[in-house]
């Protein structure tokens, strides 16, 4: 790996000795409603010191975001919009990847907005580190009432299990970061994305950089401010995919990463469980009364002191609701990839894709 010793183009200060070629990868499809404030943010990108092409894999866009793309790549030539028939977002990463001129990639997404020293920083952090990747935490907006209750419970430990970037006070070693920075060299070691995934990509690509003696590494210097599903039943699904293909990553490599990624499926797989014995015993029953009361009130005390502040109080009627569909949402879908990848011995080709966002990337 890189260490700043060794990479002559990054100073302690973020200065560069000679231009350093970076390429932005950005997986995309069906954006419109988000697009064009994406891209302002990403050409509003500071590039002292950095020589930037910007990278869009459409996959196919059929709601104008493709016209809105060709518009702006008239205008700016460090624009190139890639092909990518595949669709999904691992499709589209490896084909920006492929097409990329600079050593070092820089992902970012569409439904994100970063601020104007980003590259700089994901530069400098990567070379000062000495990590195979690095990102920041995942800071989040809104864009009303709903969407600000989102945020609220996506940045709890009691929603996601005290994931690292889901703190945006945390610096430090990471299973995995926001988006990311790489060497290109580091990536086509990997072999890039792994194309059979629909969701967890990333993930997947963070463990196996792991496993092969890389570091990840989060900073809060990497400033971005993400934009999470807007409604309860979004929420949910989105969070089915993350459960049902982290199946698939588990298959894959014989271990989960962490022990969170299996708890909101023992969990749903319990209240099922004890559900269909209930009628057959007292036991069961208890037991479930008792496991679904437990819940409820952690729940309710997670719900109370994420409101805790007196701006955040009226989001306190939101927050059970929402902090279920994360945990229901990613324990359906993970004992439904259970089912498919593990008593089905489905591959990733043979599933369904409905599970994803509309085949959005």
């Amino acid at each position: 790996m890189t260490t700043a010793k060794d990479n002559p183009n990054a100073g302690a200060a973020g200065d560069f000795a000679a231009p350093v070629k970076v390429s932005v990868i950005v997986p995309c499809r069906n954006e419109r409603a988000y697009l064009e404030n994406f891209l302002a943010s990403m050409l509003r990108q500071e590039r002292d010191g950095l020589e930037v092409e910007f990278l869009i894999a459409d996959g196919m866009s059929d709601d104008g975001t493709r016209e809105i793309l060709q518009q702006y790549a008239t205008r700016h030539p460090e624009l190139r919009v890639i092909e990518n028939p595949g669709k999904f977002v691992s499709t589209g990463l490896n084909a920006a990847i492929r097409a990329a001129r600079g050593d070092i990639i820089a992902r970012m997404d569409v439904h994100t907005e970063y601020a104007p020293d980003y590259l700089r920083q994901c530069v400098r952090v990567l070379g000062e580190s000495g990590a195979g990747n690095v990102g920041g935490p995942a800071r989040t907006r809104s864009r009303g009432h709903q969407q600000a209750a989102v945020c609220l419970a996506y940045h709890s430990p009691f929603s996601c299990g005290g994931a690292a970037f889901h703190n945006t006070a945390y610096e430090g070693p990471a299973d995995t970061v926001t988006y990311g920075c790489w060497q290109k060299s580091t990536l086509e070691k990997l072999g890039g994305f792994d194309e059979e995934l629909i969701r967890n990509q990333d993930d997947e690509l963070n463990l196996r950089l792991s496993r092969a003696g890389g570091k990840i590494w989060q900073s809060t210097a990497i400033q971005s401010w993400y934009y999470p599903r807007a409604s309860w039943g979004a929420v949910f699904r989105q969070y089915m995919q993350y459960g049902y293909w982290k199946v698939r990553v588990i298959q894959k490599h014989q271990l989960p990463a962490s022990i969170r990624h299996l708890v909101p499926g023992g969990f749903v797989g319990s209240l099922i469980a004890l559900a269909a014995l209930a009628p057959f015993s007292r036991l069961a029953s208890g037991t479930l009364v008792g496991l679904a009361g437990i819940y409820l009130t952690a729940n309710l005390l997670a719900s109370l002191w994420t409101c805790r502040t007196p701006g955040t109080r009226r989001y306190l009627p939101r927050l059970p609701g929402i902090f279920m569909a994360y945990h229901f949402g990613y324990g359906y879908g993970f004992l439904r990839g259970l089912i498919d990848f593990g008593l089905r011995h489905k591959s990733g080709s043979q599933t369904f894709t409905h599970l994803t966002r509309d085949r959005k990337v």
